[in-house]
């Protein structure tokens, strides 16, 4: 029986999704947590591998659970369940929900969409660098960034972004929408200095390994007036990583969506 999981996460200490022979990830620790209440062993598909170090809200999984463990999840034996299960997983860690699935339903596959969001801040805030990106730049131009993010629109062959070294099947993605907004810090921190603080949104069909991070890094040159805005567009054209720029820090970066073609509950 096909189950969908819905959690979130906080990437800090962990090298990733997807499982590794050396490191920490959150695909192996869910699979762990649920094969130790099941009894029995359970492989866990996420809806996508975040690097080490990146965060997840929302986030979706599948696993295949039996006839017998399935017995755990129906009515209010479930929501028992759920608590056992956050019980033994770490507190950066949280499963949110379990929904039972079409047997075919698959959690990477079957997404229609993500969005990604990068949080960055131009002031330094003792209180919020743990998911924000400082940039050390008083005059960041945002609108040049917008204009710069709107070449990256559409489908297009984004082999520029990727991590060297990848195997993805295709480098064609399509990215749906681009832009960058301010936004203010939860209180208390909003009586910290405003206006210093934006965040990337980007939604597309699926993307590249890297591909985010390197997108903020890329538009970050504009933004700090090392490159045009038209530069962004020759940067995808050229298909080489090392033609656009940097890869920013994955901690400020958070998976905060994903769109299936059913409804999951």
């Amino acid at each position: 029986m096909r189950y969908f999981i819905r959690l979130s996460y906080n990437g800090a200490p962990f090298c990733g999704w997807q499982i590794q022979k050396n490191g920490q990830t959150i695909q192996q620790i869910l699979q762990d947590a649920l094969s130790t209440l099941l009894k029995e062993v359970v492989e866990v598909i996420g809806a996508g591998r975040t690097d080490t170090g990146v965060n997840a809200i929302n986030y979706y999984a599948h696993a295949e659970i039996s006839p017998a463990g399935a017995t755990q999840l129906r009515g209010r034996s479930k929501e028992k369940f759920i608590y056992k299960l956050n019980a033994i997983l770490p507190h950066q860690i949280k499963v949110f929900g379990i929904y039972k699935m079409h047997p075919a339903a698959h959690a990477r596959f079957d997404a229609v969409s993500r969005t990604y969001k990068y949080f960055i801040t131009t002031s330094p805030n003792p209180f919020n660098s743990q998911f924000t990106h400082f940039v050390k730049c008083r005059n960041l131009d945002i609108e040049l960034m917008n204009q710069a993010a709107q070449q990256l629109l559409g489908t297009q062959d984004f082999s520029s972004l990727q991590k060297v070294g990848s195997d993805n099947k295709t480098t064609i993605c399509t990215v749906t929408e681009a832009f960058w907004s301010p936004f203010k810090s939860p209180a208390p921190f909003s009586k910290m200095e405003r206006g210093k603080d934006f965040v990337f949104t980007v939604t597309a069909d699926h993307f590249l390994r890297n591909m985010v991070r390197a997108m903020v890094g890329s538009l970050l040159e504009v933004g700090t007036g090392k490159r045009p805005a038209e530069w962004i567009a020759q940067m995808l054209r050229q298909k080489d990583r090392c033609s656009a720029g940097g890869s920013v820090p994955g901690n400020a970066l958070f998976l905060t969506d994903i769109k299936y073609p059913y409804k999951i509950y």
